[in-house]
């Protein structure tokens, strides 16, 4: 189990880390933010609003317990890198950006992997994520 949790905790913060420092220049509506976003097709006014919500849901798969706000938040950062990348792909930019999104959504699937397998590990020992297997 401590294998898993040390895991669990290495690709989570990993994930947060690189969804956190992309949502700081959309929070502050950063100039290369906004200017991304054009490149994209997509209107600037949309740029602090996805800010917040990813760095909403990192708060929420950091911040021990909340498995229902927890499963959301990961689905709506997967949706994020997934609308990042087919919005690259259609906007025909340069191929190492679409694999450069291969990373996060690769390190969003080990931290929720990592993070069931800890549940499932802990139902039948006394910690805080206990009560949360149950639910």
């Amino acid at each position: 189990m401590k294998k898993i949790k040390i895991l669990y905790w290495v690709f989570t913060i990993l994930f947060a880390l690189m969804m956190l420092l992309s949502a700081i220049p959309d929070i502050i509506s950063a100039r290369i933010a906004v200017e991304g976003f054009k490149q994209l097709g997509l209107p600037a006014a949309l740029v602090p609003f996805l800010g917040i919500a990813k760095a909403l849901g990192v708060i929420a798969i950091i911040v021990p317990g909340y498995p229902r706000i927890k499963e959301w938040a990961y689905a709506g950062l997967v949706f994020d890198l997934l609308g990042a990348t087919y919005l690259i792909i259609a906007s025909h930019q340069s191929f190492s950006n679409t694999i450069g999104m291969a990373l996060p959504l690769a390190l969003a699937a080990a931290s929720y992997i990592f993070y069931h397998k800890w549940l499932k590990a802990s139902a039948g020992h006394s910690s805080p994520y206990s009560r949360i297997a149950t639910v």
